[in-house]
């Protein structure tokens, strides 16, 4: 049988294309086959878009949802997961919409608050974004949630020009508070560089080459380094940021969301095709 063909997902603002990855473990398949026993199931119509999240079909896994909603209009699930997607395919008023329902009808709902946050974000809206962050630090049950979130805090707030505001987010992060899943330790490392108690030198991971397949690496990467750009952005240095930005969108992991503002960065900055990097 002939593997399934990536298909078009996203044209990004600097004219490059990004497509799905192949569903190697049938996930998509069997997630479809489970719903068309049980057709009016909310649940399955989620399982069946995070299956194509997982492959970045991200365009189908809008859809998924939204047949989902057509079915359960008020399911606070299927919006945060549809709105998550819009954030990945740069669709931010739609995402916010989405996700400005789904917070509203659970107002408990942490990753509701973080990807409307990122919506927010990705338009320029720095104070309600940092409003929408506020709230998935209040929510957040772990130390590592409360420091991923500070993160964005952080960034919306010195891009909405509050920085006291910034400094006491910053703050909330005291020196006894660690990190405990490996795979999201690069956020502290960044929120310790914003505090000045790691050297960029050690907070910034190492680019991955080229040839890279570790996703994981490069989404390490691009957060730490747009967080580091930004930073230099805040301070003053733009062309600094600049080196940071560029290299980023030079990735393949399209969809993290450092790599979504590095490459709005740079697209602001008038760079038009990825020869120019």
């Amino acid at each position: 049988m002939l593997a399934a063909q990536p298909k078009l997902e996203v044209t990004s603002p600097l004219g490059v294309k990004y497509f799905s990855i192949p569903d190697e473990k049938g996930a998509i398949a069997d997630a479809r086959k489970k719903l068309a026993a049980d057709p009016k199931n909310a649940a399955l119509f989620l399982k069946l878009a995070l299956a194509q999240s997982a492959a970045r079909e991200y365009r189908e896994s809008v859809a998924t949802c939204t047949q989902g909603l057509a079915i359960a209009p008020n399911d606070a699930d299927l919006l945060t997961e549809r709105g998550h997607r819009e954030v990945g395919l740069r669709e931010f008023t739609h995402a916010r919409e989405d996700l400005a329902k789904a917070v509203m009808i659970d107002p408990k709902k942490i990753d509701g608050y973080y990807h409307l946050g990122l919506s927010h974000y990705f338009l320029g809206e720095f104070a309600q974004a940092a409003g929408a962050f506020h709230h998935a630090v209040d929510l957040a049950p772990t130390t590592d949630s409360r420091i991923n979130s500070t993160n964005w805090l952080y960034a919306s707030l010195r891009r909405a020009k509050k920085d006291d505001e910034a400094a006491k987010a910053l703050a909330a992060i005291t020196p006894d508070m660690k990190n405990t899943e490996p795979h999201t330790f690069f956020y502290l490392s960044l929120v310790r560089f914003f505090q000045g108690k790691m050297p960029e030198a050690e907070a910034v991971p190492p680019q991955p080459a080229s040839n890279n397949t570790d996703d994981e690496a490069e989404l390490r990467f691009d957060t730490v380094a747009y967080g580091v750009g930004n930073w230099y952005l805040y301070n003053g240095n733009p062309a600094k940021a600049q080196e940071y930005f560029r290299r980023i969108v030079k990735g393949r992991v399209w969809l993290t969301w450092g790599f979504i503002g590095a490459e709005s960065e740079v697209a602001h900055a008038g760079k038009q095709r990825p020869a120019d990097f």
